[in-house]
């Protein structure tokens, strides 16, 4: 157990280790397994989500050293999480599980797709880019391409 009640668990991460030019190799990135605690800070508003789904079409932007942002990056740039930085888990579009709360609008359990870390876990503070999902009818992977961000 950790201290404030959480219990720290390993928390697997592909790390962006250089910017991608041309096709992305092995070499640009890095799978790091750190630990993370299974509880929001005290008087957190975010949340704590077990990332269930990725790759979403839009990842070489992401991925790039860019010179201007892209349409995608313009558009979702005032979250702080549409860039990618060097030696940081890359972020994409995922699907994951509420595991805890600090957010009135979302309930343990809750599924959301949104920006997140390519990682197991993630303690994400910028809720405002995150959809709570109500169909759960269709494939939860579908949210990543054909009902999520098919196009960029």
């Amino acid at each position: 157990m950790a201290s404030g009640g959480g219990v720290q668990v390993s928390n697997k991460q592909v790390i962006l280790k250089d910017y991608v030019t041309g096709f992305p190799k092995e070499s640009d990135m890095e799978l790091r397994t750190t630990t993370i605690t299974l509880k929001l800070p005290q008087g957190s508003t975010g949340l704590l989500v077990k990332n269930l789904y990725s790759c979403d079409p839009c990842m070489w932007s992401r991925l790039s050293k860019q010179d201007r942002l892209s349409y995608i990056d313009s558009i979702n740039f005032h979250y702080h999480f549409s860039l990618t930085y060097i030696l940081y888990p890359i972020i994409g579009y995922r699907v994951a599980r509420v595991l805890e709360s600090g957010n009135p609008e979302f309930n343990p359990g809750d599924l959301v797709w949104g920006l997140t870390g390519w990682e197991e876990h993630s303690v994400l503070t910028a809720t405002e880019s995150l959809f709570k999902i109500h169909n759960t009818n269709v494939l939860l992977s579908y949210y990543i391409g054909l009902l999520g961000m098919p196009v960029c």
